[in-house]
Protein backbone atom coordinates (compact mmCIF):
# COMPACT_ATOMS: atom_id res chain seq x y z
CA UNK A 1 0.00 0.00 0.00
CA UNK A 2 1.72 3.29 -1.01
CA UNK A 3 1.83 5.84 1.76
CA UNK A 4 -0.57 8.16 1.06
CA UNK A 5 -3.14 5.52 1.31
CA UNK A 6 -1.87 4.51 4.66
CA UNK A 7 -2.36 8.31 5.73
CA UNK A 8 -5.51 7.74 4.87
CA UNK A 9 -6.16 4.97 6.35
CA UNK A 10 -5.29 6.15 9.91
CA UNK A 11 -6.94 9.52 9.44
CA UNK A 12 -10.22 7.54 8.54
CA UNK A 13 -9.64 5.18 11.15
CA UNK A 14 -9.71 7.85 13.73
CA UNK A 15 -12.41 9.42 12.49
CA UNK A 16 -15.84 8.98 14.14
CA UNK A 17 -17.85 10.27 11.10
CA UNK A 18 -17.54 10.32 7.17
CA UNK A 19 -14.61 12.60 6.41
CA UNK A 20 -14.96 14.83 3.11
CA UNK A 21 -12.29 14.24 0.56
CA UNK A 22 -11.54 18.04 0.71
CA UNK A 23 -10.29 17.09 3.99
CA UNK A 24 -8.77 13.84 3.17
CA UNK A 25 -6.50 16.06 0.79
CA UNK A 26 -5.60 18.32 3.54
CA UNK A 27 -3.49 16.44 5.08
CA UNK A 28 -0.86 15.57 2.25
CA UNK A 29 -1.07 19.16 0.34
CA UNK A 30 1.65 18.14 -2.08
CA UNK A 31 -1.17 15.07 -3.35
CA UNK A 32 -3.12 15.90 -5.99
CA UNK A 33 -7.05 15.09 -6.15
CA UNK A 34 -6.40 12.32 -8.41
CA UNK A 35 -3.89 10.65 -5.92
CA UNK A 36 -6.39 11.33 -2.97
CA UNK A 37 -8.71 9.77 -4.80
CA UNK A 38 -6.24 6.61 -6.48
CA UNK A 39 -5.77 5.69 -2.54
CA UNK A 40 -8.99 5.63 -1.68
CA UNK A 41 -9.30 3.34 -4.83
CA UNK A 42 -6.29 1.08 -3.45
CA UNK A 43 -7.50 1.13 0.04
CA UNK A 44 -10.89 0.16 -0.51
CA UNK A 45 -9.47 -2.45 -2.88
CA UNK A 46 -6.83 -3.73 -0.04
CA UNK A 47 -10.30 -4.30 2.42
CA UNK A 48 -12.13 -5.83 -0.27
CA UNK A 49 -9.26 -8.26 -1.62
CA UNK A 50 -7.53 -9.51 1.79
CA UNK A 51 -10.79 -10.26 3.84
CA UNK A 52 -10.76 -7.46 6.24
CA UNK A 53 -13.69 -7.47 8.40
CA UNK A 54 -13.86 -3.28 7.57
CA UNK A 55 -14.63 -1.99 4.08
CA UNK A 56 -14.38 1.62 3.20
CA UNK A 57 -17.52 3.27 2.14
CA UNK A 58 -18.44 6.57 0.66
CA UNK A 59 -21.43 8.02 3.16
CA UNK A 60 -22.97 11.21 2.79
CA UNK A 61 -20.25 13.97 2.03
CA UNK A 62 -17.19 12.05 3.02
CA UNK A 63 -15.38 8.51 3.24
CA UNK A 64 -15.53 6.12 6.37
CA UNK A 65 -14.38 2.81 7.43
CA UNK A 66 -17.24 0.82 8.55
CA UNK A 67 -17.75 -3.11 9.88
CA UNK A 68 -18.70 -5.36 6.87
CA UNK A 69 -23.00 -5.79 7.53
CA UNK A 70 -22.29 -9.30 7.62
CA UNK A 71 -20.41 -9.06 11.55
CA UNK A 72 -22.65 -5.81 12.49
CA UNK A 73 -25.28 -8.82 14.67
CA UNK A 74 -22.52 -10.38 16.27
CA UNK A 75 -20.69 -7.08 17.43
CA UNK A 76 -23.75 -5.97 18.31
CA UNK A 77 -25.14 -8.85 20.33
CA UNK A 78 -21.77 -8.59 22.40
CA UNK A 79 -22.54 -5.01 22.77
CA UNK A 80 -18.92 -3.51 21.21
CA UNK A 81 -21.06 -1.07 19.14
CA UNK A 82 -23.16 2.10 19.93
CA UNK A 83 -26.52 1.26 17.81
CA UNK A 84 -28.48 4.37 17.14
CA UNK A 85 -31.85 5.25 18.57
CA UNK A 86 -34.56 4.26 16.78
CA UNK A 87 -37.16 6.71 14.84
CA UNK A 88 -40.61 6.09 16.10
CA UNK A 89 -43.12 5.67 12.69
CA UNK A 90 -43.99 9.23 12.73
CA UNK A 91 -40.68 10.46 12.94
CA UNK A 92 -39.43 8.05 9.75
CA UNK A 93 -42.96 9.51 7.66
CA UNK A 94 -41.74 13.16 8.20
CA UNK A 95 -38.51 12.48 7.68
CA UNK A 96 -39.09 10.92 4.53
CA UNK A 97 -41.99 13.52 3.80
CA UNK A 98 -38.75 15.69 3.91
CA UNK A 99 -36.40 14.07 2.00
CA UNK A 100 -38.60 13.62 -0.97
CA UNK A 101 -39.74 16.87 -0.96
CA UNK A 102 -37.30 19.31 0.72
CA UNK A 103 -37.23 22.26 1.24
CA UNK A 104 -40.35 21.95 2.74
CA UNK A 105 -42.55 24.01 5.06
CA UNK A 106 -44.29 22.56 8.03
CA UNK A 107 -47.34 23.19 6.96
CA UNK A 108 -47.20 21.30 4.19
CA UNK A 109 -45.64 18.49 6.28
CA UNK A 110 -48.38 18.62 8.32
CA UNK A 111 -51.08 18.57 5.19
CA UNK A 112 -49.55 15.85 4.04
CA UNK A 113 -48.89 13.79 7.35
CA UNK A 114 -52.68 15.10 8.34
CA UNK A 115 -51.16 15.55 11.97
CA UNK A 116 -49.33 18.53 14.08
CA UNK A 117 -45.41 17.58 13.18
CA UNK A 118 -44.22 19.92 15.61
CA UNK A 119 -42.74 17.56 18.34
CA UNK A 120 -41.69 15.31 15.50
CA UNK A 121 -39.42 18.06 13.55
CA UNK A 122 -38.01 19.10 16.93
CA UNK A 123 -36.98 15.87 17.86
CA UNK A 124 -35.46 15.24 14.51
CA UNK A 125 -33.63 18.39 14.39
CA UNK A 126 -32.43 17.56 17.91
CA UNK A 127 -30.81 14.33 16.29
CA UNK A 128 -29.22 16.55 13.32
CA UNK A 129 -31.21 14.66 10.88
CA UNK A 130 -32.87 17.67 9.53
CA UNK A 131 -31.73 21.56 9.54
CA UNK A 132 -33.28 24.42 8.50
CA UNK A 133 -32.49 25.63 5.07
CA UNK A 134 -34.24 28.48 4.92
CA UNK A 135 -37.15 30.95 4.90
CA UNK A 136 -40.17 29.97 2.48
CA UNK A 137 -42.24 32.86 0.23
CA UNK A 138 -45.42 32.67 1.97
CA UNK A 139 -47.39 34.17 4.83
CA UNK A 140 -44.78 34.65 7.94
CA UNK A 141 -42.27 33.37 5.97
CA UNK A 142 -42.36 29.92 7.40
CA UNK A 143 -39.05 27.50 8.60
CA UNK A 144 -37.89 25.33 5.22
CA UNK A 145 -36.43 21.93 6.61
CA UNK A 146 -34.23 19.79 4.63
CA UNK A 147 -32.28 16.52 5.13
CA UNK A 148 -28.27 16.57 6.72
CA UNK A 149 -25.06 14.89 5.76
CA UNK A 150 -25.77 12.83 9.20
CA UNK A 151 -29.54 11.63 7.38
CA UNK A 152 -27.22 10.56 4.35
CA UNK A 153 -24.81 8.24 6.80
CA UNK A 154 -27.66 6.99 8.90
CA UNK A 155 -29.48 5.46 5.92
CA UNK A 156 -25.98 4.28 4.16
CA UNK A 157 -26.62 6.76 0.72
CA UNK A 158 -24.20 8.76 -0.81
CA UNK A 159 -26.60 11.25 -1.96
CA UNK A 160 -30.36 12.17 -2.63
CA UNK A 161 -30.51 10.68 -5.62
CA UNK A 162 -30.26 6.91 -3.86
CA UNK A 163 -33.45 7.50 -2.73
CA UNK A 164 -36.14 5.09 -4.14
CA UNK A 165 -37.72 6.33 -6.80
CA UNK A 166 -41.44 7.03 -6.34
CA UNK A 167 -42.35 3.67 -8.66
CA UNK A 168 -40.30 1.40 -7.14
CA UNK A 169 -41.83 2.37 -3.68
CA UNK A 170 -45.56 2.23 -5.08
CA UNK A 171 -44.05 -2.00 -6.55
CA UNK A 172 -42.71 -2.57 -2.73
CA UNK A 173 -45.61 -1.00 -1.01
CA UNK A 174 -48.74 -2.14 -3.24
CA UNK A 175 -50.99 -4.99 -1.07
CA UNK A 176 -49.96 -8.93 -1.46
CA UNK A 177 -51.54 -10.52 -4.13
CA UNK A 178 -52.62 -13.51 -2.93
CA UNK A 179 -55.49 -14.42 -1.33
CA UNK A 180 -56.22 -14.50 2.49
Amino acid sequence: MNPLAKLLEAALFSSARPVPKEELASLDPESSPAAVQSALDELRETYDNNGHGVELVELGEGWQILTRPEYTEAIERAQLAVRPHRLSAAALETLAIIAYRQPIGRAEIEEIRGVNVGGVLKSLHERALIDVTGRGEGIGRPLLYATTPLFLEQFALRHLEELPRADELAVALRADPRPI
